[in-house]
């Protein structure tokens, strides 16, 4: 895109990449390695005796004459191999860009005349103004939401309509059909009506192909039966009347043809058709060329590949042909020729240029019943059924959409079953990614990972979450309602850890989500943590101010996290007198005594007003003070926590102690309750107030604020 730099436009810098993409045929002259020449031109040999008859084939499959067809294969091929990206891949006519032609030509327009040809030019032209200028403004990851099972379910429908379609010329029939129900019945019971010889060429050539496919797959079939079936019929001669033939080959070379481009109302008719056509043809081209770049390992510009398609649609529209698209069968034939370049794509072109200038003539014997022969085993292949069965018995969406796309081929136009099936795709891509899994997750059993595991007990203080997903507007209202559903089933729970290391992206409705949960949190008495936040994400929350809303120190380090929020702000006393689990690596060798209390006080308030001391303060009372003036300190931590770090003057009286009833201490006596935070200090005073003590004190924020200040504490070595 254009810069801005210091106030000034840099045009350069938007031209440069367009210019690069239009530059692939230098590279391509520059770049070739002789030592390819040699296997290039085998291959290409080899795919241009194949292209030959489909390249007819499909221009009858879309009602238009067979030198469009073979102008396709030839221009269309020759442009596509110039600026593609990927080396193996070929295009031309296909089947599936045939049959969406038609589709959307004669529903208006009358097949065979003058403006059904034109009107065919067109829609390639305008389909590759599409493509080449998403190629162009480098929006090739579009393709990359399309669906998977858009290409299977009109692939599949496809080759139903097809072969459908091709059962009556196979039979030397000639019935209406209004669809494929009708079609199917209609043949049926014209079967009685069939031309015998008509059928024999087409049954025969149909039985050439496969048992030459079966006996060795690389033979050119398709060409050897046509041939076959052609021979037949001129051998024949008057005694071959009524068995229809294509007509001869004519048109010489491809030369430019005067398209109705200011036909505002003919472009206003065919741009579903020609959107349709351009979308179709790259998600094929792209599935094509990913396939075989699995085997090549070559590095793919999705770019390049539009801008390929794009120009060798408008040329085979300016010069006589109509749409391409990468081809699955030619590019399998090339690929397994031994091509090493796009150069072999270029060989095919000019072999079917060669034929179609020196063998033309030979159309005038070519049954169209071999062409349909042809057809309906191509059609047949088409039938994925194995990728069929994947798609069912995976994901319910993409089996959705694989039935709604072949149903709608199927029963509606095609170019509207096609958008149909595309829009599918975006409605489930929205769907899946603004209901991200917001999962509960716990250690495993070495402490190692994190794993969601409903079964397995959960922290009654901690909750830690894992959203996997972006947090963007679309999304956040769906984690948000996870995460305080899940509050709401553990309120005890006032800490949340959350692990942001599936969040690559947040806007500023995830940065308002955020702010709103540590509210939440920090409302019941707690607070919210975040783990493995992303450098943009980090940024994001800095500029906004969420970041000081939050704290630096609540975005913690992974593998120091538990640790941290075990040591420094969980509630022992929780997990040493109320919970009856060990869920952290930091609970093993923690104490239970949760049976001293009866019930339970987890979630329960106690003593909500008491009397606090700064720590300061105490600090000073303890200094200046005189001796029988100065209050009893009392540490209810547990003893390890004691040795570690107390106030020097403090005494220590865990609270199971307490609990126990074993505290010798004058009643009269003022005293200051120590813990780590003041959870259990509080409930160390509920018990001392019930053992008549009326002179209690809490330090305020325990050994956390004490520590905090800067204040000395005494250490003791076992």
């Amino acid at each position: 895109m254009a810069t801005l730099t210091a106030g000034r436009w840099r045009p350069k810098a938007a031209v440069l990449p367009a210019l690069r993409y239009l530059q692939r045929p230098a590279q391509l002259v520059r770049g070739y390695e002789r030592a390819n020449l040699r296997a290039d031109l085998i291959a290409g040999l080899t795919v241009g005796v194949v292209l030959l008859p489909q390249a007819i084939a499909f221009s009858l499959l879309a009602q238009l004459p067979p030198q469009m067809g073979l102008y396709t294969a030839v221009v269309g091929g020759i442009a596509a191999a110039l600026w593609g990206s990927s080396e193996q891949l070929h295009s031309g006519p296909t089947n599936t860009i045939s049959l969406l032609v038609f589709s959307t030509l004669a529903v208006s327009i009358i097949p065979g005349s003058d403006q059904y040809i034109l009107a065919a030019g067109m829609l390639a032209l305008m389909a590759g103004v599409l493509q080449l200028g998403l190629g162009l403004l480098r929006l090739g990851f579009i393709v990359n939401f399309v669906s998977h099972s858009v290409i299977v379910g009109f692939g599949t429908a496809a080759g139903v309509l097809i072969l459908v379609r091709q059962i009556d010329p196979l039979l030397g029939l000639s019935l209406p059909k209004a669809n494929v129900l009708s079609g199917l019945v209609n043949s049926a019971l014209a079967v009685p009506q069939t031309h015998l010889l008509t059928a024999a060429i087409g049954l025969g050539s149909m039985a050439i192909i496969l048992l030459l496919r079966r006996l060795n797959p690389r033979w050119p079939g398709a060409l050897i039966a046509l041939l076959v079936a052609t021979a037949a019929v001129a051998l024949l001669g008057d005694r071959a009347e009524g068995v229809a033939v294509i007509g001869a080959i004519g048109g010489g070379l491809p030369r430019p043809v005067s398209l109705p481009v200011l036909n505002l109302q003919l472009i206003s008719d065919l741009s579903t058709g020609a959107l349709a056509v351009a979308a179709i043809g790259l998600v094929q081209t792209t599935a094509v060329s990913r396939s075989l770049a699995s085997q090549t390992h070559q590095r793919l510009d999705n770019n390049q590949e539009f801008v390929g398609q794009g120009i060798a649609n408008v040329l085979s529209g300016l010069f006589g042909g109509y749409a391409t698209s990468g081809s699955f069968t030619i590019s399998a034939v090339k690929f397994r020729a031994g091509a090493r370049t796009r150069l072999a794509s270029i060989v095919a072109a000019l072999v079917v240029l060669l034929v179609m200038l020196v063998a033309g003539p030979i159309g005038e014997y070519m049954p169209v019943s071999a062409i349909a022969a042809a057809l309906i085993v191509t059609a047949y292949n088409m039938l994925d059924k194995a990728e069929i069965r994947r798609i069912l018995r995976g994901a319910p969406g993409d089996a959705i959409i694989m039935v709604v796309t072949f149903l709608g081929t199927l029963f509606l136009n095609l170019d509207f079953a096609v958008l149909l099936g595309i829009l599918l795709s975006f409605v489930l891509y929205v769907m899946r990614t603004s209901a991200p899994r917001v999962q509960v997750v716990v250690p495993d059993a070495d402490f190692r990972h994190f794993l969601h595991r409903p079964d397995a007990p959960s922290c009654p203080q901690l909750g830690i979450v894992e959203i996997q997903g972006d947090l963007y507007f679309g999304a956040v209202n769906h984690i948000e309602e996870a995460i305080l559903h899940n509050a709401a089933a553990h309120p005890e729970q006032r800490f949340l850890l959350i692990r942001m290391h599936h969040v690559n992206q947040i806007d500023f409705s995830g940065i308002h989500m955020l702010e709103s949960l540590v509210q939440t949190y920090r409302d019941r008495g707690g607070d919210l943590f975040l783990v493995r936040v992303a450098p943009g994400a980090l940024r994001l929350m800095q500029t906004t101010g969420c970041l000081s809303y939050l704290g630096d120190d609540n975005i913690l380090d992974e593998d120091e996290a538990i640790q941290r929020i075990f040591r420094h702000i969980l509630d022992p006393a929780v997990c040493i007198y109320e919970c009856p689990v060990r869920v952290f690596k930091e609970c093993q060798n923690l104490p239970k005594r949760f049976d001293l209390i009866t019930p339970p006080l987890l979630g329960h308030p106690v003593l909500p007003s008491l009397p606090v001391v700064a720590p300061r303060d105490l600090w000073q009372t303890l200094r200046s003070a005189p001796p029988d003036a100065r209050p009893t300190v009392l540490d209810v931590r547990e003893p390890r926590e004691f040795r570690r770090s107390h106030i020097a003057e403090a005494q220590s009286v865990p609270l199971s102690t307490l609990l126990a009833g074993g505290l010798a201490l004058s009643a009269d006596r003022p005293v200051v309750l120590v813990c780590q935070t003041g959870r259990r200090s509080r409930r160390a005073a509920a018990v001392l107030r019930d053992l008549g003590f009326n002179d209690v004190t809490l330090l305020d924020g325990g050994m956390q604020a004490w520590e905090a200040a800067g204040l000395l504490t005494a250490v003791e070595f076992t």
